[in-house]
């Protein structure tokens, strides 16, 4: 019977979980402000980590980027943290990478509501109704 997870997918699951709380607890930067982590991938040979993380409040991709660039900064010594707390032989070097998807992901939802609110309001105008009334007489 073969395993339903790998060995990478429940070690990014448990640095996702670790890193969510070292990371308020531990980073105390005034540019970082509150972390959303997305999505952890390790790869098979658990030498490397990407953190993929969104920042909540800001959807300037510019910021952003200088808050990944900080929590690259701090990866060493968050990295230390997760030894401490993860009983492996090595710990996966952290590489983190401003996300944008979930932001991006809300701009397309808005689009989406707002054509379907767009094609009620033109399918449910009485106005249209009595043009076309008028047009089949």
């Amino acid at each position: 019977m073969p395993r339903e997870f790998t060995r990478s997918d429940r070690v990014s699951d448990a640095i996702q979980r670790l890193l969510a709380k070292l990371i308020p607890q531990e980073i105390r930067d005034p540019r970082i402000g509150m972390v959303n982590i997305n999505d952890v991938t390790v790869t098979r040979d658990m030498a490397y980590a990407k953190v993929y993380v969104t920042f909540v409040g800001n959807d300037n991709h510019e910021i952003g980027q200088e808050s990944a660039a900080v929590l690259n900064k701090a990866a060493g010594f968050l990295r230390s943290l997760l030894a401490k707390e993860l009983n492996m032989r090595t710990v996966p070097r952290l590489q983190f990478v401003y996300d944008k998807t979930s932001i991006r992901g809300q701009e397309l939802s808005s689009l989406i509501d707002r054509a379907v609110a767009d094609d009620r309001a033109r399918h449910d105008d009485p106005a249209d109704d009595d043009q076309k009334d008028d047009e089949a007489k």
